[in-house]
């Protein structure tokens, strides 16, 4: 009779092992404990080098001012402060307020030397061009109009809301188009239908945001191609005759000049948009792209300059970027690569570039209207 009480070969092994797998159960769980802890030791200690280096060397606080910078030139600027404090943050805000202003105080004098007909024709130059270009930790485009009598400023078809410039480049059957001036964005969230400032587009004020006597700082061009940027008054700007123009600063080159002294005075990194001109008259826009980790992350406006610099700009100055920044070729094939999460944004105004400008009818949406009267935020 074979007894019952006595277990299995197999049930004495199961039950001899079972303690054993407890046991290193119990190691790697300490083990893994003890893993975390020395990360977190490694992590805190780290951190406290990384905020000793940011806080109390040169070179941290240049990086670290570069991260406010960036920060300044989004949406969540109010979160600049917890790097360089309020106090800092409204100071390095006013400090570059009063810069730009100063920017764009000095006249400009360059001259440009238009090519007659018979030299485009014998040169066979084609009105635009576009190269690709790349530096550190960006990528863009480089947009050449070489007759900027061809440029003109589109605006909007309906009140009420922006356009998108793929949309206004398709609608006028444009070449290009480029994005321009700013405009009154609440939260970020705004409807692109409120400029800054002033638009002038075939030689016509069409918006008025700054009164009759006061002055603005306008990125342009007059009515033989020549490139306007700087300071002026409305008045000012009709004695130079200006054909096209928005508002928005900074200027970054005047009289062949640089005026962004170094990296750390480039406003931070992001996508840009800006124009300039070479002294044989060609518009170079500049649309680099940014906030896109692994493609673009953006450029300073140390960098835009440089590009325009050594492409043989005499004049350039800042256009509205971030989230607008964007170049439409014909048919309204977008180029870039915005930035936005929500794909192109709605404007108020674009660059377009056309075979004949002349051709192409441009109403004025905002005739009328006051600017008091316009809710930037509704939908």
């Amino acid at each position: 009779m074979q007894p019952s009480s006595l277990p299995s070969r197999s049930s004495v092994r199961r039950g001899k092992g079972t303690p054993t797998r407890k046991k290193s159960k119990k190691k790697k769980k300490r083990g893994f404990f003890r893993f975390i802890g020395r990360l977190i030791i490694v992590m805190m200690f780290l951190g406290a080098v990384a905020g000793i280096w940011l806080f109390f060397t040169p070179s941290g606080n240049n990086v670290r001012y570069l991260m406010a910078d960036t920060l300044i030139t989004t949406q969540h600027r109010h979160w600049a402060k917890y790097i360089i404090g309020q106090a800092e943050l409204d100071k390095r805000v006013a400090a570059y307020q009063e810069k730009f202003e100063q920017m764009g105080e000095e006249r400009d004098t360059h001259t440009i030397d238009l090519p007659s007909d018979k030299d485009q024709t014998e040169a066979k130059k084609p009105l635009i061009e576009t190269e690709e270009i790349s530096g550190d930790g960006y990528r863009g485009y480089v947009l050449t109009v070489n007759d900027p009598t061809k440029i003109r400023l589109g605006v909007p078809a309906k009140r009420g809301r922006g356009e998108k410039v793929s949309s206004m480049v398709d609608r006028t059957g444009a070449l290009a188009g480029v994005n321009g001036g700013g405009f009154a964005d609440p939260n970020w969230k705004g409807n692109g239908f409120k400029p800054i400032g002033v638009v002038i587009s075939r030689g016509k004020l069409y918006y008025n945001g700054i009164g009759t006597k006061a002055s603005t700082q306008i990125v342009g061009i007059d009515k033989k191609g020549k490139m306007i940027a700087g300071r002026y008054t409305l008045k000012e700007l009709d004695e130079l005759g200006i054909q096209e123009a928005v508002t928005f600063q900074p200027r970054i080159i005047v009289n062949g000049k640089g005026q962004i002294r170094s990296q750390k005075d480039g406003w931070g990194i992001a996508p840009r948009t800006a124009m300039g001109q070479r002294e044989d008259g060609a518009i170079l826009f500049v649309v680099i792209d940014g906030r896109q980790p692994g493609y673009s992350i953006g450029a300073s406006l140390y960098d835009v300059q440089n590009i325009l610099l050594e492409r043989g700009a005499v004049i350039a100055a800042n256009l509205d970027g971030g989230s607008s920044t964007v170049l439409v070729s014909k048919g309204g094939e977008i180029v870039n690569k915005p930035s936005s999460q929500h794909g192109e944004r709605y404007l108020p105004t674009a660059f377009l570039v056309f075979d004949d400008p002349d051709q192409v009818d441009i109403p004025n949406i905002w005739e009328g209207l006051r600017p008091k009267d316009i809710d930037p935020g509704k939908k």
